[in-house]
C-alpha cells in the first residue's frame, strides 16, 4: 500500500489550532482515532483531550513516522 503524502506544515498548524477536536487525525486519514479524540475531548470537557492534543503536537513537530504517512514540505 502506498503511503499517503501529507503536508507537515498544514498538519502542524491544524493540530495547534484544532487538534483537541481531532482535526489533525482526520487529515492524516486516521478517522477512528480522530473520532475518539473528539469524543474524549467532549466527554471530559476538554481535560483529557488537551493532553492528547499536546502529545500530538510534539509528535507532528518531530515528524513522527506515523504508519502509512509520508511527510512532505
Amino acid at each position: 500500500m502506498a503511503k499517503k503524502e501529507v503536508s507537515w506544515l498544514l498538519v502542524l498548524l491544524m493540530s495547534i489550532l484544532f487538534g483537541a477536536l481531532g482535526v489533525d487525525r482526520f487529515i492524516l486519514g486516521k478517522v477512528g482515532t480522530g473520532v475518539l479524540k473528539l469524543l474524549i475531548t467532549v466527554v471530559t470537557l476538554g481535560l483529557a483531550g488537551w493532553i492528547w492534543w499536546l502529545i500530538d503536537i510534539i509528535l507532528i513537530a518531530q515528524k513522527y513516522p506515523f504508519k502509512d504517512i509520508k511527510w512532505v514540505e
